[in-house]
């Protein structure tokens, strides 16, 4: 009988957790990282859950860079700025399970 209520506070309890992480994930992915290529010619701005929020291309760049060089340092910084948002989120969800004692990788 005993064993039964644990397994039930267990099952609670991992209930809890799953609230937790969910809210967490929210939060953590309204978070905002940024990234710069081209010396600061462009910065993307994104939320750690992957979606861009902006793009700013200084004027200069434009008219001393041709398209392609333009499109190369665009897409650097969505990709750097994609990946900071990735940190981000493994860092958060890191310091939340950090001391449950789960095995690595498990969330």
């Amino acid at each position: 009988m005993k064993l039964g209520g644990n397994m039930k506070n267990i099952m609670k309890q991992m209930g809890k957790m799953k609230e937790q992480m969910e809210r967490l994930q929210n939060e953590a992915g309204e978070k905002t990282v940024e990234a710069s290529s081209g010396g600061g010619m462009v910065t993307v701005t994104a939320k750690a859950k992957g979606e861009i929020s902006s793009i700013v291309i200084e004027p200069e760049i434009i008219s001393e860079t041709d398209i392609e060089m333009l499109q190369d340092l665009v897409t650097a910084a969505v990709n750097e700025a994609l990946y900071k948002g990735q940190e981000l989120m493994k860092d958060e969800v890191s310091r939340f399970t950090a001391g449950m004692g789960l095995p690595p990788g498990l969330i």
